[in-house]
C-alpha cells in the first residue's frame, strides 16, 4: 500500500470518528456508525497523507440501511464532499481476486487514539464463509501488531498491492481478542449499487464494467423493456450458473449477480453488455461469422446426463443468428420434465431467429439417448403437432458434436458435397454378416456420406459406433421395427424400411435432407394408418458443422 493518499480521516465536530477511503474524486465510503452522531455542518473529511489539502465539509449522500445494532446489516455510508480532490481514488480488486484463502492478508489504515496521522494493521481472512451472509471474519496476523480498535471503522481492507477488497466494520469487544469483521466489496455493493460500476472485472485487458453500467443507466432512463432473466442466460452461456430461483427483479440485479457470482466474470459481463447494446441501439454492424449456406438458422437442444442421478439430465437450448450462438436457457431436470422445458425453450428460441431464416431443430444427445423420439414430441401443450412434422428435426451424437477432429473432417466432407448433387445410400442391414472393421473399411473407401441402418442403435450397436466415429454426415434409421440379429423376424421390417428409404433419399442433396425427411414424416402422419407407414419412426442424424459455429472460448468451467 505504497500510495495511501486516498485513505481518509472522518471527523465529527472536530473529533476523529473513524476512517474512510476515496472512491471517486468527490465521494468517500465509510461506516454508517462512524457518522451516526454527526450534527449538520460538523462532518469533515481530510487526507492525512496529503497534509497540503484542507479538510473538506461532507454530507451523507447514501445510507446503507443500518438500523443501529452490531448485527444489523448495511453498516455503510457514502459521503459527498463539498468539492473534488486532486487525488487518485482507491483501486478495487476484481471480484475473483481472492482465490487462495491462506493468502488473504489485508491492511487497514486507521486512526486509533494517539495516532491522528494514522496507523496500519494487518489481518488475515479466516474463511470464505460469510458471517450472516454479510461479513468476512478477520484475525490478526501476529499477536504483537496493531489491533483493530476504535478509529479503524470505515477503513479500506486492502491487499498488500493496495487493491481494495472490503471495508473494516467491526472489532472484537473483549480485551485481548484480536479478531474483527470486514464488509467485502460485494456486500458493500449490495447496499450501495453505485459501487458496482467502480469495481473492475479484470486487472488486465479491456474492462467491460464501465460500459455495461453506462448501458444499464441508459436502459433505466429510457424504460427499456427487457427480460433480466433472459439477459442473464445470454451472458453466462449454456454451461454457466443456473438462473437463481425466482429470477431477477430488475436489470441491475441481474448485472450484479453476474458481476459477483460468475467466475470469471469479464467475458460474461462483456456478453451481457453486447446484448444490452443490441436492445438499445440495434444489432452491431461489425463483421459476423459466416452463416451456413441457405441461411439455415439452427435451434440447438443439448441433453446430457447431469451426474446427479440416473433420472437427472442437463438441458440447454440455444439459437443461432448471423453465425452467433444465443443461449436461451439451461436447467438440470428430471427426465419427465424435459419435454415441457424443451417445448418452452424452442418457442423462446424462435424469437432470436431472423424473420426469413430457415429453421432447423437439432438435438445433441448422448449415445444411449440417440433414439429418443424427439420428432414425435408435440410442439407445445396447446399444439399437438409433432415437432418433426412442423419443422426439420435432426439429432446428433454428443461426442462427435464436440470433437474437433470429427468437426474438421466433416467440414471437408461437406465442402465436397456442396459441389455435387444427391448421394447414394449405403445400407447396413440388420442381418448383415459384415463385421464392424469391414464396415469401417467399406464406408471409408466409398467416401460414404449417407448411411441407412435397418435397426435402431441398440439393435446394431457396434455397426452404429462405426458410423458415428467416421465423418459420415448423414445417418438414417427406424426408431422401432427390427430388433437386430438377436431377434430377427421374417419378413424383416428393417429391410422393408431401407427398401422404401433408398428411392426417397438417393438423388436428394444432403443439405436438403432435413426438409425432405420432414415431408416424409408429414406424409406418414397424414396416412390412414400412420403407425404402419414406413417413415413413421424415421430418425435422422444430420451433421453439418458449418451450422454450429463455436464461440472463440468458453466463458468458464461448467457448473457442478
Amino acid at each position: 500500500m505504497r500510495d495511501a493518499s486516498w485513505q481518509a480521516r472522518i471527523e465529527c465536530g472536530g473529533l476523529v470518528a473513524g476512517a474512510g477511503f476515496l472512491v471517486t474524486p468527490s465521494t468517500v465510503l465509510t461506516c454508517a456508525h462512524v457518522v451516526q452522531d454527526s450534527e449538520p455542518d460538523t462532518l469533515t473529511v481530510s487526507f492525512p497523507n496529503r497534509p497540503d489539502l484542507p479538510a473538506l465539509p461532507a454530507t451523507v449522500a447514501v445510507h446503507g440501511g443500518w438500523a443501529g445494532g452490531t448485527a444489523d446489516p448495511g453498516d455503510l455510508a457514502v459521503l459527498e464532499l463539498a468539492g473534488e480532490v486532486p487525488l487518485r481514488p482507491a483501486r478495487f480488486a476484481p471480484p475473483d481476486a481472492w482465490h487462495r484463502p491462506a493468502e488473504w492478508v489485508v491492511e487497514a489504515y486507521g486512526f486509533p487514539a494517539g495516532y491522528e496521522e494514522g496507523q496500519l494493521a494487518r489481518y488475515r481472512a479466516v474463511s470464505t464463509t460469510r458471517v450472516a451472509g454479510q461479513w468476512v471474519q478477520l484475525e490478526a496476523v501476529t499477536a504483537h501488531g496493531q489491533p483493530l480498535t476504535e478509529g479503524f471503522s470505515g477503513a479500506a481492507a486492502a491487499l498488500p498491492d493496495g487493491r481494495v477488497v472490503g471495508m473494516i466494520a467491526q472489532r472484537a469487544g473483549e480485551p485481548g481478542v484480536l479478531v474483527a469483521r470486514m464488509l467485502p466489496t460485494e456486500t458493500l455493493a449490495r447496499h450501495w449499487p453505485g459501487l458496482g460500476a467502480l469495481v473492475p472485472a479484470r486487472d488486465d485487458g479491456e474492462d467491460p464494467t464501465p460500459r455495461l453500467y453506462e448501458l444499464v443507466r441508459r436502459a433505466e432512463a429510457t424504460g427499456l423493456a427487457c427480460s433480466p432473466d433472459q439477459l442473464f442466460v445470454d451472458a453466462v452461456g449454456p454451461f454457466g450458473p443456473e438462473l437463481p430461483p425466482g429470477g431477477f427483479p430488475s436489470l441491475r440485479a441481474a448485472v450484479g449477480y453476474v458481476q459477483w457470482e460468475v467466475v470469471p466474470a469479464a467475458e460474461a459481463l462483456a456478453r451481457l453488455g453486447d446484448r444490452l447494446a443490441e436492445l438499445l441501439d440495434g444489432p452491431a454492424t461489425g463483421p459476423a461469422r459466416t452463416a451456413p449456406s441457405g441461411d439455415r438458422a439452427p435451434i440447438l437442444v443439448e441433453i446430457d446426463h447431469s451426474g446427479a442421478g440416473a433420472d437427472q439430465v442437463t438441458v440447454s437450448v440455444s439459437a443461432y443468428r448471423d453465425g452467433r450462438r444465443r443461449p436461451v436457457g439451461t436447467a438440470r431436470l428430471a427426465r419427465d420434465e424435459v419435454r415441457e422445458y424443451v417445448q418452452r425453450g424452442i418457442d423462446r428460441a424462435f424469437t432470436h431467429l431472423a424473420p426469413d431464416a430457415e429453421e432447423l431443430l437439432a438435438f445433441v444427445l448422448p449415445r444411449d439417448l440417440l433414439n429418443l423420439p424427439v420428432a414425435h414430441w408435440a410442439c407445445s401443450t396447446d399444439d399437438p403437432t409433432p415437432l418433426g412434422c412442423a419443422h426439420p428435426v435432426v439429432v446428433n451424437d454428443r461426442y462427435r458434436h464436440h470433437s474437433g477432429r470429427l468437426r474438421h473432417k466433416l467440414g471437408k466432407k461437406w465442402r465436397k458435397l456442396s459441389t455435387g448433387s444427391g448421394t447414394p445410400l449405403h445400407r447396413v442391414d440388420c442381418g448383415t454378416p459384415e463385421h464392424p472393421p469391414g464396415l469401417r473399411r467399406r464406408l471409408g473407401e466409398q467416401d460414404a456420406a449417407l448411411v441407412g441402418f435397418a435397426a435402431p442403435p441398440e439393435g446394431l450397436p457396434e455397426h452404429f459406433a462405426v458410423g458415428l466415429t467416421l465423418p459420415v454426415p448423414v445417418l438414417v434409421w427406424p426408431r422401432s421395427g427390427c430388433p437386430g440379429p438377436a431377434g430377427h423376424p421374417e419378413p424383416c421390417p428393417g429391410t422393408a424400411f431401407l427398401d422404401a428409404l433408398a428411392p426417397c433419399v438417393e438423388g436428394v442433396p444432403a443439405a436438403e435432407l432435413p426438409r425432405h425427411i420432414q415431408a416424409l414424416r408429414e406424409e406418414a402422419e397424414a396416412a390412414e394408418e400412420p403407425g404402419r407407414h414406413w417413415a413413421r419412426d424415421v430418425q435422422l442424424l444430420w451433421d453439418d458443422p458449418r451450422c454450429f459455429p463455436e464461440p472463440p472460448a468458453s466463458l468458464h468451467s461448467p457448473v457442478t
